[in-house]
């Protein structure tokens, strides 16, 4: 069987795993969010929307290993790939909004606390880390060098911490009979959700206003580029990303007379793909005409 075939059983596989890894997580997330009501623990309820990031992003890496097999036609020259962004602006919003309404109420908590029954919260956090538990392995089986696979398990990673907290302020209450310990530990699971959220708002924000990847600065780039032996200039430069671990670049490059353009291109496109990561580049490069008036110099790039 060739490359190509064993790609497409890896991602048929992946697949298979993600979907079942999001049922899991969906059957037991309602599970808790009843208990957590039952039980009035709020630590549950924080880990309960904990829960529903994490089955958005094994959505949203499901979604996008099923986009990802779909050609680029028509006016979508890049195909959907850029759904994963959009899905991931809805995610962190969701869980910055929904980390903002947990602090509101573990301060309240805090002043009046709420009568929470601990072995409840106890036993259903324990559960809560078996199920965590199980999906981590199915997802330790996927690709994890997939940028969506790996930020799904991530994802799951920080539940499972999550549920550890809770599991551990259920014991307190059930020992100490304090019931503050349920607000502080759904604090814990806000920071979290606070953390995750910022990051996939700003890095998708990023994707979204064309900006550079951090593993190809322009002036990097520019410099290697003009840097090139027989290069002459390179300007009009632009880095940018389509999406997630899909980074794109065009520049205008200028060469030394008699040079070749053809294998110049070529050995920049390889430098490209080696020393940045840029699989996708296009280059026009041409001779300095005469009469141009252009001296033989190194420059930057500029846009």
């Amino acid at each position: 069987m060739g490359r190509h075939g064993e790609i497409r059983l890896g991602a048929a596989a992946d697949r298979r795993l993600l979907a079942l890894s999001l049922t899991l997580l969906v059957a037991f997330m309602a599970v808790e969010v009843v208990f957590g009501i039952l039980a009035g623990s709020l630590a549950l309820l924080a880990d309960a929307a904990h829960m529903l990031t994490d089955a958005a992003a094994l959505a949203l890496a499901l979604l996008a290993a099923s986009m990802a097999a779909r050609p680029a036609e028509g006016r979508w020259t890049f195909g959907f790939v850029r759904a994963e962004i959009l899905a991931a602006q809805a995610n962190g919003l969701a869980l910055v909004l929904l980390a903002v309404w947990i602090v509101y109420e573990a301060a309240r908590r805090l002043a009046e606390p709420a009568n929470v029954q601990g072995a409840v919260v106890l036993v259903v956090a324990l559960v809560g880390i078996l199920v965590n538990g199980i999906v981590l392995a199915l997802l330790a089986r996927a690709r994890r060098e997939t940028l969506n696979i790996r930020g799904a398990y991530l994802h799951v990673v920080s539940d499972l911490a999550a549920f550890a907290g809770t599991a551990l302020a259920g014991l307190l209450i059930l020992l100490t009979g304090w019931d503050r310990f349920d607000p502080v530990a759904s604090l814990a699971v806000a920071v979290l959700m606070l953390a995750g959220g910022w990051s996939l708002l700003k890095e998708s924000g990023r994707i979204f206003l064309e900006g550079a990847p951090a593993s190809a600065p322009p002036r990097e780039v520019g410099d290697a580029l003009a840097g090139h032996p027989r290069v002459v200039e390179a300007h009009d430069l632009h880095v940018w990303t389509v999406t997630s671990g899909f980074p794109a670049l065009s520049a205008h490059v200028l060469v030394q007379p008699g040079a070749d353009c053809h294998r110049i291109r070529l050995e920049l496109e390889g430098m490209l793909r080696e020393r940045f990561g840029i699989d996708h580049s296009t280059l026009q490069v041409e001779h300095v005409g005469a009469e141009s008036g252009l001296e033989i110099r190194r420059s930057g790039a500029s846009n």
